[in-house]
């Protein structure tokens, strides 16, 4: 691997013989390295393929981090593996090592950031939220600084992102908007109560997720029986319509188009989400 680009002594941007790029990072790995020479991949300590943003500018925000940040981060990074899946993946280490070498920065000048969405993170997001707690636990215990509690919510939209494969904090925190509206229409629609920590309300939660990547990008789900779009229909009325009103709901907001796959789906979370005990089994819908 070559050269192309060197940031500072810990960091070079290197392209292998196919024209691929990588960053690599490594303690001295820059060090009197000039563009197309050969660099010694094996000192390289960590390495990162640009995925979301061009591989130039990954490796001038690796540049910028101190190390001792990442390899707090890399720890970060391995907890929320373990209680929140393989999902979380050496990509996110970047972006999150960056929010916390700037709120690190606020924090030593008594700097503090007021960020929205914070109910909607904190109840649409539990399991997340209770990660970046624990990430700012961590954070203090190695670099003896304690952040804000607050920072607890950037950090849970992080592990939100990297979990639907979005690389855009800006979309993930779009959607959080729009399954705080979707919750609020099916109360109204059916006057329910939703307890948004339910295993249900977990479920119905996810779908929307990638609902709402489906529909970004143009993508639908593969086509159902019209029997069955039509059996759910006449056995969920209300249910249905609600979905219906959702799928609107979603294309005035983006303007994007939801399929009719996806109304069907949708009545199913949907039905699912706020069944009532006293539902005769007969009315019950199995698909």
């Amino acid at each position: 691997m070559r050269v192309k680009k060197v940031f500072n002594n810990n960091v070079v941007l290197g392209v292998d013989e196919h024209g691929a790029e990588t960053v690599l990072m490594g303690r001295g790995i820059g060090f009197q390295v000039k563009p197309g020479e050969v660099v010694d991949a094996d000192r390289a300590e960590r390495r990162f393929v640009a995925k979301t943003m061009p591989a130039e500018r990954l490796a001038a925000l690796a540049a910028e981090i101190p190390l001792g940040v990442i390899e707090v981060m890399e720890e970060v990074v391995a907890a929320a593996r373990g209680r929140l899946g393989e999902r979380i993946s050496e990509h996110i280490l970047l972006p999150l090592a960056d929010h916390v070498h700037f709120a690190l920065a606020r924090a030593a000048t008594g700097a503090l950031i007021e960020y929205p969405l914070k109910w909607e993170i904190e109840n649409l997001y539990p399991a997340e939220t209770e990660m970046g707690a624990a990430a700012l636990e961590i954070i203090e215990r190695r670099l003896g600084v304690r952040l804000d509690e607050t920072e607890a919510l950037p950090l849970a939209l992080h592990f939100v992102n990297a979990q639907i494969g979005s690389g855009d904090i800006a979309a993930t925190m779009q959607m959080t908007q729009w399954l705080r509206v979707a919750l609020e229409t099916i109360g109204e629609d059916l006057g329910v109560a939703i307890d948004q920590r339910s295993l249900d309300a977990a479920r119905f939660i996810t779908h929307l997720r990638y609902l709402f990547l489906r529909a970004r990008d143009g993508k639908q789900v593969r086509a159902a029986d019209d029997q069955i779009g039509e059996a759910v229909r006449n056995a969920r009325p209300l249910e249905y319509a609600c979905a219906e009103r959702l799928a609107r709901r979603m294309e005035e907001l983006f303007d994007w188009r939801v399929g009719r796959e996806e109304i069907l789906y949708l009545a199913l979370h949907v039905s699912r989400l706020t069944a009532q005990p006293d539902r005769s089994e007969g009315d019950r819908v199995d698909v």
